[in-house]
């Protein structure tokens, strides 16, 4: 049985930083391919970030440059910076057993319930 818990969210202020920890069980990090995805309030749910096996790493536009995917020890992370209002949203960790690069969340089979990020 499969498992993805995310943590780490809250209210920060525009310009703060906050670090997601998705902590997976039933399937390693070092085998899969990893993503975060996002929604906000009114709008489609996007793909944040993307990693792979190998460590190979992916970003979304909006995200560039402030966002950084990484894997440590069991868990898979996503740091957070410069961040603005509209980085608002509920954050997902997703995975699948597979070795690919992809911001679709077609691309993965399981999600975890997500942490509510506030920026304002």
């Amino acid at each position: 049985h499969v498992q993805l818990v995310e943590s780490g969210g809250g209210s920060v202020q525009t310009g703060g930083s906050l670090r997601l920890p998705c902590a997976p069980s039933g399937l390693s990090v070092s085998d899969s391919s990893m993503a975060w995805f996002r929604q906000s309030p009114g709008k489609e749910p996007e793909a944040v970030a993307a990693i792979r096996r190998d460590d190979l790493t992916a970003y979304a536009d909006s995200v560039e440059g402030r966002f950084t995917i990484s894997k440590a020890g069991t868990n898979l992370y996503l740091q957070m910076d410069s961040l603005k209002p509209e980085d608002t949203g509920m954050y997902y960790c997703a995975a699948e057993p597979q070795s690919y690069l992809r911001l679709r969340g077609r691309d993965y089979r399981f999600w975890g319930r997500g942490t509510q990020v506030t920026v304002s």
